[in-house]
């Protein structure tokens, strides 16, 4: 009975462990490429949204549009949504 109920306890604790590792603070990486500073953010590797701030001018984000690599530039990034995810797709 008891090593039922510890294996009981192990298969509920697990989904819960897994969860706690997707979410969190992003990855920030950050260096120095010319005269621009670039901040790669990523959440468990998938790289998410570049910020890139000239030495001058306005800093500006490159936002991923989907997996395969692709960013779009947003000058303002209020109102994105971040991160996203493919519900369904065929």
């Amino acid at each position: 009975m008891t090593r039922l109920l510890a294996i009981l306890a192990l298969a509920i604790a697990l989904p819960l462990s897994a969860q706690e590792a997707l979410t969190g603070e992003p990855d920030v990486t950050i260096r120095q490429e010319g005269d621009r500073t670039v901040e790669e953010y990523r959440v468990n590797g998938f790289l998410y949204a570049i910020k890139v701030t000239p030495k001058s001018g306005a800093p500006y984000f490159l936002v991923a549009v989907d997996d395969d690599g692709n960013f779009v530039r947003s000058d303002q990034p209020n109102g994105l949504r971040i991160p996203s995810w493919k519900i369904f797709e065929w």
